[in-house]
């Protein structure tokens, strides 16, 4: 596995368009089945070449009068099929992007050949539809034997059929090929004039239909067999991804544990260490460029984190099919603040402080890393219990993150992050962003923490970030009716500042003012226990219930009616 994946524009569309990736396994499978895709239709066109040329020199009668020049332009297809083969995908390692414009090379010019012959040879009739059925061939052996999504394939066999349509064109609505005929023969010395007759009267017409129904026929005929192509390769791909999707490098998939807006969790085990892991899986559609590099990027950031407080990254790498994966650890048993909050209100102060001041630590190192979230929000902030330790906090999610070093070239104006905790630097100048966004992104997860709603909302996103930039926040104590402590909100406040200079200006120095606060008689490590006892005992009470078998009776109403 490479130590930096990949993740130019150029290989992320590609991802998108083939199925392979830029790992050295993946290449030299890809590899492989190119070789043998040259391969096999090499020596299945010699054999059809052959046969023909035996079956002409047999039959001199019947043979078309361009046999000539099918043979000598075969013969320099098959030259350069072999050269293919055998000089550049036997002798060398050929590149991902090297391979799949072989791949598209062989779909054109085997078209363009069979086109090519099918012209040439319009005095023998059975010439056109003996090039449509090898067409037919090729386009179906690539599809079985060529891993591809169902795009390419669609393409790749349009592009097939693209020299054939010309020449079924040609030949349904060309005029008389009599002309021709006289033409050709005509150039022929070796022909004589009462052959020339002859075969005027043979070879008036390759066409036994009208030109407007031979051309509707062959569409027919080439129609059917790309949409049957690309059937296939949708059907074959995905079952590779289901069958892929089962064992991802080390890890084997047990269940769903989750879903986001660019992938799926899931949890897994170590083949060897069989610990429980979480792996997340790139979805496979509806995925766009940019996302599948904030993706990746996602990975790059987190695998260099190793503050407790940060989920940490076990492994990442590419399947089969081209999907990207990572592993981290498995939060069993955890809560996310914002279910935490839905399922049981607002929390108490000693409770928050500890959580932001937790929170602080991992925002620290990935500041310090030159990294900002950039999506901090309660959904990504898990609370479990580590090492027999209570209420503790883990970050998650780093794929919003902004490299300091990225331009504001590379990065544009989108703003990114989720509306109710963006700070409004990030709405107005999204394209010049400090860590400062984090800290008050904190900020509001701390407000939503004590009241148990958001700072702003809105009937839009729009109006949320509006909000966050034009209107005074509301101090959580004039929002809920329970006592807050107020050296806390104060200091949720600072962190709320509209100018990023009147925040606290590291997430460090934060976190030193979270753990100066006088101690609270609402939250401590025994409160904590003993939520946490309570907590596991509902959600073992939860699952027993889910897994009651269901209890029928029947009821007999008649009787009951006659009583």
């Amino acid at each position: 596995m490479t130590n930096e994946p990949e993740t130019s524009r150029k290989m992320i569309r590609r991802a998108l368009w083939g199925s392979a990736q830029t790992e050295e396994e993946t290449r030299a499978y890809l590899q492989e089945r190119v070789t043998l895709l040259f391969k096999l239709m090499f020596w299945s066109l010699f054999a059809l070449m052959a046969f023909l040329a035996i079956t002409f020199t047999t039959d001199d009668d019947n043979a078309p009068f361009q046999r000539k020049y099918v043979y000598a332009s075969a013969v320099i297809g098959l030259s350069t099929m072999a050269f293919i083969w055998r000089g550049l995908l036997v002798r060398r390692e050929l590149s991902i992007d090297t391979l799949y414009r072989l791949d598209l090379v062989y779909s054109f010019f085997i078209g363009l050949a069979f086109g090519l012959a099918a012209y040439l040879q319009d005095d023998l009739a059975p010439s056109g539809y003996l090039s449509v059925i090898y067409s037919t061939f090729t386009v179906f052996s690539r599809t079985l034997i060529i891993p591809s999504t169902w795009r390419r394939t669609l393409a790749t066999s349009a592009l097939t059929y693209a020299p054939m349509t010309v020449t079924a064109a040609a030949l349904a609505f060309s005029p008389e090929l009599t002309f021709r005929t006289e033409r050709w023969i005509g150039a022929e010395h070796w022909f004589s004039a009462d052959l020339a007759s002859n075969y005027e009267l043979a070879f008036r017409s390759d066409l036994d239909m009208p030109g407007l129904m031979f051309f509707i026929g062959y569409l027919l005929f080439s129609v059917a067999p790309i949409v049957l192509a690309t059937a296939g390769s949708w059907i074959i791909y995905g079952l590779t991804q289901k069958a892929s999707a089962a064992q991802l490098g080390s890890y084997t998939l047990d269940r769903k544990i989750g879903a986001g807006g660019m992938g799926t969790v899931y949890l897994a085990h170590h083949v060897l260490l069989r610990r429980p892991t979480a792996v997340k899986l790139i979805n496979a559609t509806g995925t766009t460029p940019d996302a599948l590099e904030r993706f990746e990027r996602e990975v790059q950031h987190m695998s260099q984190l190793t503050h407790p407080n940060s989920v940490a990254v076990f492994d990442y790498g590419h399947s089969l099919d081209g999907r990207f994966y990572y592993a981290m650890e498995y939060l069993g048993g955890g809560v996310d603040l914002e279910d935490l909050v839905r399922r049981h209100g607002p929390q108490p102060s000693g409770r928050v402080a500890s959580i932001l001041a937790q929170v602080c630590g991992a925002l620290h190192e990935a500041h310090l890393a030159k990294l900002i979230h950039r999506d901090v929000k309660p959904a990504n902030i898990i609370l479990c219990e580590r090492g027999g330790m209570p209420d503790f906090a883990k970050v998650l999610d780093y794929g919003l993150v902004k490299d300091f070093t990225v331009d504001r070239g590379q990065t544009g104006q989108v703003v990114v992050g989720t509306p109710g905790f963006l700070a409004p630097e990030a709405v107005t100048d999204p394209g010049n962003i400090t860590a400062s966004v984090d800290i008050y992104a904190l900020g509001a997860v701390g407000y939503f923490l004590l009241t148990g709603q958001q700072m702003f909302t809105g009937k839009t996103a729009v109006e949320v970030c509006i909000a966050h930039v034009t209107k005074e926040v509301t101090p959580p104590s004039q929002v809920i009716d329970r006592p807050i402590a107020p050296a806390l909100e104060a200091l949720i406040l600072k962190c709320l500042a509209k100018a990023p200079g009147d925040r606290f200006a590291t997430a460090l120095e934060l976190r030193a003012a979270l753990l100066a606060l006088p101690p609270s008689a609402d939250w401590n490590v025994s409160h904590a226990r003993t939520w946490w006892q309570d907590y596991r005992g509902r959600e073992q009470k939860a699952s027993d219930s889910a897994q009651l078998p269901t209890m029928t009776m029947q009821v007999d109403l008649a009787a009951a009616d006659r009583t």
